[in-house]
């Protein structure tokens, strides 16, 4: 409700429910009916309370499919069939995002079966009485569904109660949505309305075929809600639709509504937009409609929800003249017609999105100022508003309802009696109500103050009244699980394991801070805005902004998913998901396992990893977050104009949320774990030393990665911080200005500047002094107060029991890969690998001195090229990993910390085939056992099952107490000053001093070096 119009997806968010009178019980023999296009075979179903039985057919096709030139254009005659058809299943939903099922569902209590989305959809469904065949004529009800013309389906509604009881056949149609029902050009190419040309469509195959189902085509009533009641009402308006009904009910809307026609100058802008996206040419209507009519339906899918302009539009055919005119002129189909409002149309279902904080309670000045923007109201005329809704004397809340109420009036009282008059003036029969009965069923799901709310008045028009419990989905699956936060309460989905007693509920896309976006763009995380709604998360959140390709990659090499879930990207990204196995009507006090992402703090997410099997297996909650990466989340210019870090305090802001939150979702606050991989193990090593994060965990997890991997924490970041600016066409005189020039950045300037950065690949050519592989965590005086080295060796950190752990084979693969070391060909002579370690130095920190003593270490003891790149490998490995877990290890037992070891030895079935066979447990090979993947992906074997079982059982167990050891494990001793470890594979045993030799080596390599000249803040000094 804002500016110059609303499409109807802001303004009518309607409802729609299936109040599903029929039950499953057989009550005859498969009804078949023919049609004029073949015969189709449906189901009978019993109806609660009624002798009647009713046939029901489903998903009968009124049209043919509007795929390739028929998209955008008018709907065609299906094609004739031979045979049955089968009509006793949904048809799919027309396209559109049903993100919002879940939500709805909750809200207003009923279950809606979700049959998919396909552009293919043209299809009704038929409830007729059981009695009624060719002959019977009785009337017809043709219902038109509601949902902003973006959302909805014929099948949320069940006709059989209506049928039953009543006697008439029940149509339920379909009609095509958003861009899909709405995309105009302006010119005869495309001239839009599609949705009420298969509307039309529609009514014409109920004229040719309805009396097959014992219906009369002379007795066809329409009736819909709200964006289904303006659909009515344009019927009634058109000239094409003359004959095809007879009676017309509009519920809560009619044709002349405020602001549902878009001005030309936003269709124009948005078909430039479509056209710039799709890379397709707007000035040639034509040629852009070829263009788009081959493009894929779920790329328009995506543009479809950023467009505001396709709505209905006088085309001078479906629409002659504008609503108002063709009422005043008398020129519309003039049948007796039902028109009416509920009395709270806007009590709680609209402005819930719309205007949150208004139902919360506002002042007077605030109000008028919506007023003034949302309805375009000019200045000189709000004291007129105000004084005839808003004296004085009222208080907040009563300013509330006044302000409620008057969005009522405006969007369908006042509209409603404009238009009754109207049909009253022409002759016609006409009939108005008021519904004002709040349904006792939704008595938890609304705020009191609410009344008769829209759409409350559908399960009354469709026999939910007369139903047990007030509305029944017979056989539908338990309530979603629904969790009050601080900010506001969330809707999840249960998901069950195979094997496991009790679901998971599974919470996706939580916020748990503000987006990140303008002035919050490298700045600390704000708290999220709280909500009154029912916040639904059962949808994955995007990814934070990176390199798309990169991330995708990553994600299907480590995912523990048997499918890849679609990847999207945004610097809105701040989201995190729960996983709790615990019943949530009970006061659960459950250990937290919260898994902090790796990706070289460049790339990854949370969705990434399924936390179901952990969560169902080990009776934990498991959450999963996200932070900022790359430039949004590490940029430093090294003073207060922009500290960096962003993406450690993101991950602080996570636990802070967990802190005040976890218990409504059945964990303990008291008992919360931090795990991560790679640069999420660096994160978790950085969290351990950080004060910030003091009390927000009480264990820790680093896999595959500490504070002191080299690479990814510096001192400072400014040269990097430089060079980005550089690539962003910013000036780099002053950091203010730098960063003030990148916040008016587009994401997409900034992933482009991300591109050009190259990261995480090596620079084997340049100076390897002045390469930036990675955007580190850097010292900030905050979050970091000095160096990792430092802080160790000064104790100053979090002393929590915490598990280091490195794979066996730490560059087997993955990682040289993605660095581009030019091994391809799997062979290495020593001067080559040399000078690769030295052009390794931005990652590594070995000086360009120390890379030939090292290379003489691992390689010289043979002339096999093959060998000698395998010992290489060994030789990254040990310094980027081995050697940095086992200092944290040390200095975390000195301070008196219980501390344990491991190394994990077993490559997984589900390692990409592109791996050579003679790598064993590359990086991130553990994950598959952590995440439980061989309960999830097919081909594991029964090795690999225990594996995951033993490895969950060892992290729960820690997760619980401190001490990853229990009943039927093998021992894992604790890394004391004998340096006890354990070697996790299908073989598991303890072991002491891991790598004791190349530990022993580095150690002393490094502390020569370190003597030889001013210690260095930017690779790692043992």
């Amino acid at each position: 409700m804002s500016g110059e119009w609303v499409r109807p997806g802001q303004t009518l968010i309607w409802a729609v429910w299936v109040l599903a009178a029929a039950t499953e019980g057989p009550a005859g023999e498969a009804p078949v009916r023919n049609t004029r296009l073949g015969w189709v075979r449906g189901k009978q179903a019993a109806v609660l309370g009624s002798a009647m039985p009713v046939n029901v057919f489903l998903g009968v096709p009124f049209a043919a499919p509007p795929l390739g030139p028929l998209r955008f254009a008018n709907p065609e005659p299906m094609l004739p069939w031979n045979g049955f058809r089968d009509a006793t299943l949904y048809p799919k939903m027309c396209l559109q995002n049903s993100d919002w099922l879940p939500s709805y569902e909750h809200i207003l209590r009923v279950h809606f079966p979700n049959s998919g989305v396909s552009e293919d959809c043209l299809y009704l469904n038929i409830y007729a009485p059981a009695h009624a065949d060719t002959g019977a004529k009785l009337p017809v009800m043709v219902w038109l569904p509601g949902g902003a013309f973006q959302t909805g389906s014929a099948s949320m509604f069940d006709g059989s109660a209506l049928a039953a009881y009543e006697d008439v056949l029940v149509v339920t149609t379909q009609y095509r949505l958003g861009m899909f029902g709405f995309f105009n050009t302006g010119d005869q190419h495309a001239l839009g309305n599609w949705a009420f040309m298969d509307q039309l469509a529609a009514l014409t195959w109920v004229q040719e075929n309805i009396e097959f189902f014992g219906g009369d085509p002379r007795s066809v009533t329409i009736f819909g809600e709200s964006a289904g009641a303006i659909s009515v009402s344009s019927l009634v308006l058109s000239p094409l639709a003359n004959e095809l009904f007879h009676k017309a009910i509009m519920q809560s809307g009619v044709a002349i509504i405020p602001f549902l026609q878009a001005p030309d100058e936003e269709r124009d802008k948005d078909l430039q937009m479509i056209a710039d996206t799709c890379g397709c040419e707007a000035a040639d209507s034509q040629a852009l409609l070829r263009c788009l009519r081959a493009k894929p339906s779920e790329e328009l899918l995506n543009i479809s929800e950023k467009t505001k302009s396709f709505t209905r539009v006088v085309d001078g055919f479906f629409f002659p003249d504008e609503a108002l005119e063709l009422l005043i002129q008398k020129t519309f189909n003039s049948v007796p017609a039902i028109i009416g409002v509920n009395n709270h149309e806007c009590g709680f279902l609209l402005p819930v999105n719309e205007f949150p904080e208004v139902l919360r309670g506002s002042n007077k000045s605030v109000i008028l100022r919506m007023l003034h923007t949302a309805l375009n109201i000019p200045t000189q005329y709000l004291s007129f508003v105000a004084d005839e809704y808003f004296p004085d004397e009222l208080s907040l809340f009563e300013l509330r309802n006044s302000f409620l109420d008057l969005l009522g009036d405006v969007f369908f009282v006042v509209p409603g009696l404009v238009t009754a008059r109207y049909h009253r003036d022409a002759g016609a029969p006409v009939y108005f109500y008021e519904f004002q009965h709040r349904p006792h069923c939704l008595r938890d799901r609304k705020p009191a103050f609410v009344r008769a709310d829209h759409t409350d008045e559908i399960r009354f028009v469709f026999g939910g009244a007369f139903l047990k419990g007030d509305v029944v989905m017979f056989g539908h699956p338990p309530s979603p699980p629904v969790v009050d936060t601080v900010q506001g309460k969330v809707l999840g989905t249960y998901v069950s394991l195979d094997g496991s007693p009790a679901p998971v509920a599974v919470f996706l896309g939580v916020p748990f801070a503000k987006p990140p976006l303008g002035p919050l763009r490298f700045a600390p995380p704000q708290p999220a805005e709280p909500w009154t709604f029912v916040k639904n998360a059962t949808s994955y959140p995007p990814m934070c902004s990176q390199d798309p390709v990169a991330g995708q990659v990553l994600s299907e090499l480590i995912t523990n998913r048997k499918e890849s879930i679609p990847l999207k990207f945004s610097e809105d990204c701040l989201y995190l998901n729960v996983y709790t196995p615990a019943d949530l009507t009970k006061k659960s006090r459950l250990p937290v396992m919260v898994w902090i992402h790796g990706g070289a703090l460049l790339t990854g997410g949370a969705s990434t990893y399924d936390g179901l099997v952990l969560s169902a297996q080990e009776n934990v909650v498991v959450v999963t977050i996200q932070y900022r990466l790359g430039i949004w989340g590490f940029f430093s210019t090294g003073d207060e104009h922009s500290r960096g870090n962003w993406g450690h305090l993101d991950q602080v802001a996570a636990l802070r949320w967990v802190q005040e939150n976890i218990a409504s979702f059945g964990g303990d606050p008291g008992s919360v774990t931090i795990f991560g991989e790679s640069a999420g193990g660096e994160s978790v090593s950085v969290l351990v030393l950080s004060p910030l994060a003091k009390g927000l965990f009480h264990r820790a997890i680093s896999e595959s990665g500490v504070a002191l991997t080299c690479g990814l924490v510096r001192a400072d970041s400014k040269a990097a911080a430089q060079q980005i600016a550089v690539f962003a066409g910013c000036k780099t005189t002053t950091s203010a200005a730098m960063v003030h020039c990148l916040r008016q950045k587009s994401e997409d300037e900034l992933l482009e500047v991300t591109l050009k950065m190259k990261f995480t690949s090596l620079d084997f050519l340049g100076d390897p002094r002045e390469s930036y592989p990675f955007l580190p965590t850097v010292v900030d005086g905050v979050l970091l107060p000095k160096m990792p080295e430092e802080l160790l060796a000064q104790k100053l950190f979090n002393r929590v029991p915490y598990i280091v752990g490195f794979n066996q084979q730490e560059c087997g693969w993955i990682l040289p890969m993605m660095m581009g070391f030019p091994i391809s060909e799997g062979r290495l002579d020593q001067e080559t690998a040399t000078s690769l370690l030295w052009q390794s130095y931005s990652v590594t920190g070995i000086s360009e001195e120390l890379t030939p003593v090292a290379t003489e270490k691992y390689l010289g003891g043979t002339d096999d090229p093959v060998r000698k790149k395998d010992l290489f490998l060994d030789l990254l490995g040990d310094v980027l990993f081995v050697v940095p877990a086992v200092t944290v290890a040390r200095h975390n037992r000195d301070a008196g910390a219980p501390t344990y070891m491991y190394e994990f030895q077993h490559r997984p079935s589900f390692s990409s085939s592109m791996k050579p066979k003679t790598v064993t447990a590359d990086h991130g090979d553990e994950i598959f056992s952590v995440f439980g993947a061989p309960f999830l992906k097919e081909g594991a074997s029964a090795e690999e099952v225990q594996l995951s079982r033993m490895v969950m059982r060892f992290w729960a167990n820690f997760a619980r107490d401190g001490n990853p050891n229990g009943e039927g494990l093998p021992h894992w001793p604790e890394y004391d000053q004998s340096e006890g470890y354990l070697q996790i594979g299908v073989v598991t045993r303890a072991a002491h001093k891991p790598k004791d030799e190349k530990v022993a080596f580095w150690t002393e390599l490094f502390a020569k070096d370190a003597a030889k000249k001013p210690p260095k803040t930017d690779h790692v000094e043992l």
